[in-house]
């Protein structure tokens, strides 16, 4: 149905380019418009109610109207609203923020860049990787690894990293020196019979014949998120991490950990470095880190990493990278507020408890269902995938759109969900979503999947 003219869809349809849409059907359907929220809730121009599964994206972590940001951003405004970090200005924001990060850290960091995205921050850390082996005398230590699925952001450099089919079509992506091994799921990539352990063997296998086939000498960094977001919220085999990071200590490969998703009690500990036994050589963070009140997200880099940029610095004469907006005063401000409301409210012990919760509800409830395949998660991260058939695991044609139809029943349901790959229904919602919200969002989950089961029925599609 075409939006009433000069309503604010129609004039959507008319001058907005949205991130991650298909426009064509975008002309016809236009976009669901929010206008407000509270709490864990949001609410469209008429007025509907929906509960944000995914914290819009991974990231509302405070959920939709914390007044204390709100006051931190503006207090921030009328004291300092702008000043920039280049050429070695700073601010009191920026100085205490990188502190309290630096305070937090997994394993042990040395020094803070900001920026203001995830994708900038990750490539910013490519760039400072390359500059490092540069100035080592290592000009030739500049080819990463990165895993199918993983997802590291959408510049030319982060959507190299990412290993999405969408993120490279069309864009001529990944660049050149960028490489991708197996993704760590076990419940589609185990052989039959196959433990975990020795799932996770396999793939520390297969990472060290990759960097030997590269040549040890070439290869630089080793990019993943602790648990794999947009690719469908996989957590790794057990022990997968301990083998992979003996792969790159053996042969001098940096750990990047993309804790954009994972980081700030997303996976019930600080990091989920710390949930999956990681020691990364550079931390990369991002929407929790400010609420995603305001655009805000950093790089933390080991003492070896910035010795590297250091001497690289003195003989340029300067380290040649920022971003006008790099520690920007008021964004830094609420993250600073941010990190002081999870320690205060103590949402690590909340998501410990509310997640147990969510967890063994999603099991509880959606496991023996026709359409669902698996159902994994930890924390506050989650996810069930919908398969055609449950006994060979096999996912519907990506062209019947199952994930997609789930999406837009749980709108008409009042929940908005996250459709990802192989049909991988995302949950990440708000950390201050309580136990009786989550059984709330999910009955009006269960709701929409009773549909769309009734649809796939009639049309034959499923094995139910």
């Amino acid at each position: 149905m075409t939006p009433p003219r000069n309503s604010n869809a129609a004039r959507d349809i008319a001058y907005a380019l949205h991130p991650y849409t298909d426009h064509k059907a975008h002309l016809q359907n236009g976009p669901l418009v929010i206008s407000r929220g509270k709490g864990v809730r949001v609410f469209d121009e008429q007025g509907k109610e929906y509960i944000e599964s995914v914290a819009g994206l991974w990231c509302a972590s405070l959920g939709f109207d914390n007044e204390r940001l709100v006051q931190a951003a503006a207090d921030q405004m009328r004291k300092l609203p702008f000043y920039h970090a280049f050429t070695a200005k700073s601010h009191e924001p920026l100085i205490d923020l990188s502190e309290m990060l630096i305070e937090r850290a997994p394993s042990p960091m040395s020094k803070v860049f900001f920026a203001n995205s995830g994708s900038e921050a990750n490539d910013s850390a490519i760039k400072m990787i390359w500059y490092m082996n540069n100035a080592i005398g290592r000009p030739e230590k500049k080819k990463i690894i990165a895993r199918l699925k993983g997802y590291h952001g959408i510049t030319l450099a982060a959507a190299s990293l990412t290993g999405l089919p969408a993120n490279h079509k069309l864009f001529d992506l990944p660049l050149s020196g960028f490489h991708h091994i197996s993704t760590p799921h076990h419940y589609h990539n185990a052989q039959p019979g196959e433990s975990e352990e020795d799932f996770a063997t396999r793939l520390a296998e297969e990472l060290e014949q990759k960097i030997l086939a590269e040549g040890p000498e070439t290869v630089a960094a080793f990019w993943a998120e602790p648990i794999m977001g947009a690719g469908g919220v996989i957590l790794p085999p057990a022990g997968y991490f301990p083998k992979i990071q003996a792969v790159l200590k053996k042969y001098d490969v940096l750990f990047v950990a993309d804790e954009v998703i994972c980081g700030f009690w997303r996976t019930g500990s600080y990091w989920g470095s710390q949930t999956l036994g990681i020691q990364p050589d550079i931390l990369v963070c991002a929407k929790a880190l400010s609420a995603s009140y305001l655009p805000i997200s950093a790089v933390m880099v080991s003492e070896q990493v910035f010795q590297g940029i250091a001497e690289g610095s003195s003989s340029v004469g300067t380290w040649g990278h920022g971003f006008t907006y790099s520690g920007h005063p008021v964004p830094a401000a609420v993250a600073i507020e941010t990190l002081k409301i999870y320690d205060e409210m103590d949402i690590g012990g909340h998501v410990k408890r509310v997640g147990a919760h969510m967890q063994a509800q999603l099991r509880a409830r959606f496991a023996d269902h026709p359409l669902v395949g698996e159902v994994r998660g930890t924390g506050l991260i989650g996810a069930i995938e919908l398969v055609a058939d449950k006994a060979t695991k096999t996912n519907f044609d990506p062209g019947q759109k199952v994930g997609g139809r789930l999406t837009k029943l749980g709108e008409e349901n009042g929940v908005i969900l996250r459709a990802m790959t192989n049909d991988s229904i995302g949950f990440s919602p708000p950390l201050i979503i309580t136990e009786e919200e989550v059984d709330e969002m999910l009955n009006r989950v269960a709701k929409s999947l009773d549909e769309v089961m009734v649809q796939v029925r009639r049309e034959s599609i499923a094995a139910v």
